[in-house]
């Protein structure tokens, strides 16, 4: 079994903001591959299907994004599989452009609240995750803000592309492992 999950915050007053874009990449990957997110379990949403034949688990931690290891944690631990070959973690990335991916097998939480708690209640920073560019903060805006902030008519275009792109790399993370997806989707 795989387990796929995007981090964002639940409520509707984070629906579409850029701190969300994790929660965007798993409903996309849902809606490709006609699974439900109705599922609640282990602090998070989840949906339960196949990818290419492989089991997998959607989930969308509902613990507030600074808080999401404990989720993790627990969808690991419950269903035992080794977050090094069977895990992939989506969200935003503030440092990247709009609608780029950048994916990695492991490596430090480069500042992000949400990265930084998974690695704590995992211990160890050796997972694959899927960076998504949300765009650079504007000089003078609060980070907050921004990340809060909702995209642009052309960011949101350039987004759905993203979001297509972002569903066939999890596919291919599970078809060819994440050195290979690194290598189709990190250009």
């Amino acid at each position: 079994m795989y387990i796929i999950a995007g981090l964002g915050n639940p409520g509707i007053q984070y629906a579409g903001t850029r701190h969300n874009m994790g929660f965007n990449v798993v409903t996309r990957i849902a809606d490709d591959y006609n699974m439900q997110i109705t599922i609640r379990e282990h602090k998070a949403l989840c949906a339960k299907g196949f990818i290419e034949g492989q089991k997998v688990l959607l989930a969308m931690p509902q613990t507030y994004m600074n808080l999401s290891g404990q989720s993790i944690r627990e969808l690991v631990n419950y269903y035992k599989i080794d977050p090094r070959t069977r895990l992939m973690v989506i969200y935003d990335d503030i440092s990247m452009d709009v609608g780029r991916i950048r994916m990695r097998a492991k490596g430090s939480a480069g500042g992000h609240n949400g990265i930084k708690n998974i690695i704590a209640e995992l211990k160890t920073d050796e997972f694959p995750r899927m960076k998504v560019g949300v765009g650079k903060n504007p000089e003078g805006r609060e980070l907050t803000s921004h990340v809060l902030g909702r995209f642009s008519d052309s960011e949101n275009e350039i987004m759905r592309k993203m979001l297509a792109r972002g569903s066939d790399a999890c596919r291919d993370y599970i078809l060819y492992g994440i050195d290979e997806a690194m290598n189709r989707y990190n250009n």
